[in-house]
């Protein structure tokens, strides 16, 4: 249990932690947006861990079995957990199948890794995928915010927060989609690829078989 473990682990902690915070039973409705300030740190820091943790991992030499399966387990949880929370607490702003499709596209590219794994090879985070968590992050804590604040007032600059959270929610949809196609393509290309050096390699056994027996 390591330094990165331990964030993953306090990652997944938070996730219950979120659901309560979004709950109505958390603060009673029409208090002035504690609850929901409260909930947006709250996903902000953990979403922090998220890259925290495997920077540190990498840069400290502890990369480890349990933290190669319990990182995307967290982020998956984190993500499916905020979006069905907010289905319930703002679904003017996040409607059922912006949540189907979002955490489908997760389990989707979660099933595409493990059957990368299991034939040997990775696929890496691309740079869409790297702008759609970015995105995701903004979406969800502007969501949350828009709940009750409708815009902020930032020492004399009004943020539309309901306006942020409705295009972020949307650009996150479809980045997430754009996403899920690069991740199928780069999948596709390394298991052919796999698929044709595993042919290629019995067929030089099968012919070399055949010369010895000759």
């Amino acid at each position: 249990m390591n330094l990165p473990n331990s964030m993953t682990m306090s990652r997944i902690a938070c996730i219950p932690l979120l659901i309560w915070m979004l709950s109505p039973h958390f603060f009673a409705r029409g208090i002035h947006g504690e609850q929901e300030i409260l909930a947006s740190g709250l996903f902000i820091v953990a979403s922090i861990t998220d890259g925290l943790d495997g920077y540190l991992a990498r840069r400290r030499g502890q990369i480890t079995t349990m933290g190669i399966l319990l990182d995307p387990l967290a982020d998956k949880l984190l993500v499916t957990a905020g979006y069905i929370c907010l289905v319930a607490m703002n679904p003017s702003i996040v409607k059922p199948w912006i949540a189907v499709l979002v955490i489908g596209r997760e389990f989707l590219v979660s099933g595409l890794r493990s059957i990368a794994a299991s034939e040997g090879f990775t696929i890496e985070a691309s740079e869409i995928g790297k702008l759609k968590t970015v995105i995701q992050i903004v979406s969800v804590v502007a969501a949350i915010l828009d709940h009750r604040w409708y815009q902020w007032n930032w020492g004399g600059f009004i943020v539309p927060v309901h306006l942020v959270a409705i295009n972020a929610i949307y650009w996150m949809t479809i980045v997430s989609i754009i996403s899920a196609v690069d991740y199928f393509v780069g999948f596709w290309k390394k298991i052919d690829h796999a698929s044709g050096k595993r042919r290629r390699r019995k067929s030089f056994v099968l012919s070399r078989k055949k010369a010895e027996s000759a």
